[in-house]
């Protein structure tokens, strides 16, 4: 339980924090929320120190006077109960506005109820949060068919661009593939920021959140994958690995890590649904600026870092991905969208005499089991085109593609 003068006070210190907050460079997800969400809450998720702070101040821009702002997220709140939500009826109704700003709700029970009761009462709801719990496949029954959910993700080569003010060119992505995106590393080029943040989430957003006691497990196995990133997994090799107790903790361990955004694990495709979950998948990082801070890797391993960058454009995009092996030889990324195959993209930074006869035969493979015509090999800087057996394959640099997608 709190009190109703400690919350007013807690209320009026956030709200002028966010008035305070830079606009920043304008993200590419704001010209894609919708300008009134009428009877639905907007809910955006993605994870922590990725900007959506400054995605609310662009979203207010200049009606801060005329919003409604809490973050459950600080330890002032900790102790906020549903009961609590009476409290938070009356400053909301002394206060006067009708758009209604709630971040890290989700971390109070109950919360789905009480958005919806304010949707009804005709309130105007953007949820903001961590987690990927708010996104629409994960959310109870309570909004079912009353949100509208999007993703907001470090910056796009694009934004990294725009807000370092370079050209795109292979010496730019550079820049990128080794910096990542969290806007404030960009600002500061600090690399305990990345640590900071990184030690965050594996503690408070996991550990705490999922009442896990065997942490130094837990971090082995996250900084394992951080390691690999690229690269196939399964819960029962790993067990042997890393010599943990159970696949069923580390499934469980993989699910916390996608929970919080840290991870993201690409199943293979197939149209078995079983087939998608006993075989291997494949690791991606979230950022390639958070792999250089906290992996005890040495190895420089530039193709899987393009790899990964390339991953997270498309995951932008919407798009559903999976790998393609069918034969032993792999396509990097089956693109789809609504279940129809859009794109086949192999990654490669660089196309040689001595792995293009492997890197073809993927996607060959690929263009056969899914009647396609051509397909695309994504490289640090190469440019071409290649034809075999009346299909083309596009060779195209990744600045060239990420900057176009």
């Amino acid at each position: 339980m709190i009190k109703q003068s400690d919350l007013s006070a807690i209320v009026a210190s956030q709200k002028a924090r966010l008035g305070n907050t830079e606009t920043g460079l304008e993200r590419v997800l704001l010209r894609k929320l919708p300008a009134n969400p009428g009877n639905h809450a907007l809910i955006i998720s993605g994870i922590r120190r990725c900007g959506k702070s400054t995605l609310l101040g662009q979203l207010i821009k200049d009606g801060i006077d005329d919003v409604f702002f809490v973050n459950f997220d600080t330890p002032k709140l900790y102790n906020f109960e549903m009961d609590d939500f009476g409290l938070l009826d009356i400053i909301i109704g002394e206060n006067g506005s009708k758009r209604l700003f709630f971040d890290e709700i989700q971390v109070i029970k109950g919360w789905e109820l009480y958005v919806r009761q304010k949707l009804d009462e005709g309130y105007q709801v953007v949820v903001t949060g961590s987690n990927a719990s708010l996104l629409s496949r994960e959310l109870g029954t309570k909004l079912t068919g009353r949100h509208i959910t999007k993703e907001l993700y470090p910056f796009s080569f694009l934004e990294f661009i725009n807000y370092k003010q370079l050209d795109p060119c292979d010496g730019s992505f550079q820049q990128f593939i080794d910096m990542g995106g969290f806007p404030e590393y960009v600002k500061n080029n600090n690399s305990d920021i990345l640590t900071a943040l990184f030690d965050d989430i594996l503690y408070r957003d996991i550990a705490v959140r999922y009442g896990i006691r065997d942490v130094k497990s837990l971090k082995r196995l996250l900084l394992y994958l951080v390691a690999n990133v690229g690269n196939l997994v399964t819960a029962t090799k790993l067990t042997q690995v890393l010599e943990m107790k159970s696949s069923a903790t580390i499934l469980d361990y993989f699910s916390f890590y996608e929970q919080s955004y840290l991870l993201a694990l690409m199943p293979k495709f197939s149209y078995s649904m079983r087939a998608q979950l006993v075989n291997p998948r494949k690791i991606y990082i979230i950022d390639n600026g958070l792999i250089n801070a906290v992996s005890p890797s040495h190895s420089k391993d530039s193709g899987k870092k393009l790899e990964n960058a390339v991953y997270w454009a498309l995951r932008q995009q919407n798009k559903e991905l999976h790998y393609f092996n069918e034969t032993g030889f792999e396509c990097d990324f089956v693109v789809t969208r609504h279940h129809k195959v859009e794109e086949l993209i192999q990654v490669c930074f660089d196309l040689t005499p001595d792995n293009s006869s492997r890197e073809e035969k993927g996607l060959i493979d690929a263009m056969n089991y899914f009647k396609k015509s051509s397909s695309t090999i994504i490289t640090f800087n190469q440019q071409d085109k290649i034809r075999r057996d009346g299909k083309q394959i596009h060779v195209v640099p990744a600045w060239q593609y990420l900057i176009n997608i």
